[in-house]
């Protein structure tokens, strides 16, 4: 089995109203096609698919205030409730007392330390090896859980040689980064590298950041850009992966684009979408046998007992 997480950066499931919620007003047919020709929102059962499921995943973890990507996406790649063990949502980036946490049991780690092989598949421009170099502390939860884990992150080059994915998706941003030579690449064809990367590797793990981006500006218009271009990866992961041996997870750390009525985070659920081998009975553990809340927190613990990797120690 492999296995490919597509981690969608502040996307929780809102009302079903197109004047508030993009992703009830963009144009989506890749995810639409998958899920009965709807998408999740608050005023209607979850929709699904004969290879597709939906679960309602709580990203409030027990904890006042709004979620964080910092704490949410430790409790997402550890399984453990990094909120609680601070005392708050803390975000954009992981609590100093969470790093060790993050670097011991991460998915990442985890899969490793069971012999398999890992792709964060986020390819970097110099300019962000340079701003870490001297910021070392800005750096997401998921960049620190793979470099924590012996994960190499990913340059220029492998974006060139279609190992690596643009974070934009398009790689239209990285012109202006120095890199006049990169030419756009179509959302379909990113999508598609990113499923291939699953013929070499155990576990691959893919971070769309411009739906949290887009939330925070109020710009409907770029909100539905953000999420018609994910769609278009959807559909090329989808056409290229192998359903019979890969599983699809698409997740989330904290509501955000679903409500432009605020650039705020929101308090509302996130979706765990699974597609593909298994992707229904993955599901219904997820959703769990008279679980009273499903969180964060239940995530990794499914996905490294779905590879076979290792537990947390």
């Amino acid at each position: 089995m492999r296995l490919l997480m597509v981690f969608l950066d502040g996307v929780g499931i809102g009302p079903d109203d197109p004047r508030t919620n993009p992703l009830v007003a963009a144009r989506l047919p890749a995810l639409r096609s998958l899920l009965g020709g709807k998408v999740p929102t608050l005023n209607g059962s979850l929709p699904g698919g004969p290879r597709t499921a939906l679960v309602s995943v709580d990203a409030t973890l027990g904890v006042e205030g709004l979620p964080q990507s910092g704490t949410g996406q430790t409790a997402l790649l550890t399984g453990e409730n990094g909120a609680k063990m601070v005392g708050k949502h803390f975000g954009p980036y992981p609590y100093s007392t969470l790093r060790p946490l993050l670097a011991d049991r991460s998915i990442f780690r985890r899969v490793r330390e069971a012999g398999l092989e890992s792709r964060f598949a986020n390819a970097f421009p110099q300019r962000y090896f340079d701003y870490i170099e001297r910021r070392p502390t800005r750096v997401t939860a998921i960049t620190y859980a793979a470099v924590s884990s012996g994960v190499p992150l990913l340059r220029a080059e492998s974006l060139a040689d279609g190992n690596g994915i643009s974070a934009d998706i398009t790689a239209e941003g990285w012109r202006g980064m120095g890199y006049a030579h990169v030419e756009p690449i179509p959302p379909r064809e990113s999508g598609r590298r990113l499923a291939r990367l699953l013929d070499r590797f155990h576990f691959v793990l893919f971070e769309y950041w411009k739906t949290d981006h887009a939330g925070h500006s109020e710009n409907f218009a770029e909100a539905v850009d953000a999420l018609q271009r994910l769609d278009g990866l959807l559909e090329g992961v989808v056409t290229a992966m192998d359903p019979d041996r890969d599983l699809l997870v698409i997740t989330s750390d904290h509501g955000n684009v679903e409500d432009m009525s605020t650039k705020s985070h929101t308090r509302n659920p996130v979706p765990a979408l699974f597609h593909g081998h298994g992707a229904h009975g993955a599901a219904e553990r997820l959703a769990g046998d008279g679980r009273a809340t499903t969180d964060l927190t239940h995530v990794t613990p499914l996905l490294v007992d779905l590879l076979g990797a290792a537990p947390a120690a």
